[in-house]
């Protein structure tokens, strides 16, 4: 008789557990995202030269994140836990960055903050770096079990860019 994970080898990951760790920190980012969305302190007057500037990151931010998650394909998990089935990129974004999803996310909402003037959106922007370092400390802990060669990979590459 098969096993579950014989009979669907593409839900494997989903079969893995979490720890308690992998689900607060995504609940944290994902109240982060949330609480991103609603704007509640007076702005701040800025040059348009700035406003532009914030709208050039933004849309870099984005190009950084979808180029990520293309690279990423299977492997790609919301979760610190590398899924079991995931290698380790080191090409294309991630030659450049260990983490650029995040650092696509927070290069998008700084430069969204700037270009909308929002001292509340920078805020946010900042719990989500502090976030986003923690994560990706718990991260690597996770991807230097799995690949003995992440150590390697850490002394040539950036944490973010």
């Amino acid at each position: 008789m098969m096993s579950k994970t014989e009979k669907l080898p593409h839900y494997r990951h989903l079969l893995l557990k979490k720890t308690t760790k992998d689900y607060l920190m995504v609940s944290i980012q994902f109240l982060l995202f949330g609480l991103y969305a609603f704007d509640v302190l007076p702005h701040f007057e800025a040059p348009k030269t700035l406003i532009d500037m914030g709208l050039i990151l933004t849309v870099f931010g984005v190009l950084v994140v979808l180029m990520a998650i293309l690279q990423l394909n299977t492997s790609l998990t919301i979760f610190p836990t590398p899924k079991s089935h995931s290698t380790l990129l080191s090409k294309g974004v991630f030659k450049y960055s260990r983490h650029p999803i995040y650092s696509g996310i927070l290069m998008l909402t700084v430069g969204n903050a700037i270009s909308q003037t929002s001292y509340y959106k920078l805020i946010i922007s900042g719990l989500l770096v502090v976030l986003f370092y923690f994560k990706s400390q718990y991260e690597e802990q996770q991807l230097a079990k799995k690949f003995p060669e992440y150590q390697d990979y850490q002394k040539k590459v950036r944490r973010f860019f």
